[in-house]
């Protein structure tokens, strides 16, 4: 498969994953689908950085229509020039997806903000946090998944499904993304010749 190909394939994929980083992270900010929570400041806070929104979503979408232009050039500098032009939205989609998975593994380790008992009367917080002097988290503990959070309802399992969702397409669009660059490089070393002697470069 030629560069190009690999540019347009990529493309193709990274829409529909964009996608569902969007959907993932807008049902992150209605916790039991009740927007009051949002007006009100009671979503968790790595949910209301919005990553899957505009770093995994709109901007690896935007992104993306540069891969899906691509097209099979024969001169050598016109090959090369494309290749170069291909690099910078191919960095900054591995970044973007780079930076949501992060803040995806952080909101999972964390554990979500809740309204949960305290020795003064219940508050919002985050409960499930781990600390030093209690228990070291609650990914591993599921009896700790409904028995702390009262509200919203059933916000621990809700941020899990859908962080782990967000998390695991934006690792996809990373891996992608990276494979990408490795591809482009290679085009822009050894120009068309990789289509001309079947040369295949790194493919997706």
């Amino acid at each position: 498969m030629c560069v190009s190909q690999c540019v347009r394939c990529v493309g193709v994929l990274l829409v529909p994953m964009a996608i569902v980083c969007m959907l993932s992270n807008i049902l992150l900010l209605l916790p039991d689908l009740d927007p009051h929570f949002l007006l009100e400041g009671h979503v968790t806070r790595e949910a209301t950085w919005a990553t899957g929104l505009w770093a995994s979503g709109l901007l690896v979408l935007v992104k993306s229509r540069h891969f899906l232009r691509s097209s099979e050039t024969k001169g050598c500098w016109e090959f090369r020039s494309q290749m170069l032009a291909q690099l910078p939205p191919s960095l900054v989609c591995l970044l973007a997806a780079g930076l949501c998975l992060l803040v995806s593994a952080t909101a999972l380790v964390q554990g979500p903000l809740c309204l949960h008992e305290t020795p003064s009367g219940p508050a919002w917080g985050v409960p499930l946090r781990p600390l030093p002097d209690r228990h070291a988290g609650y990914l591993y503990n599921q009896t700790l998944w409904t028995g702390v959070c009262q509200q919203p309802r059933g916000v621990v399992q809700w941020n899990l499904v859908l962080f782990s969702v967000m998390g695991a397409t934006s690792g996809l669009q990373a891996l992608l993304c990276g494979a990408n660059v490795c591809n482009l490089l290679l085009g822009l070393v050894l120009g068309p010749r990789l289509s001309q002697e079947g040369v295949s470069p790194v493919s997706v």
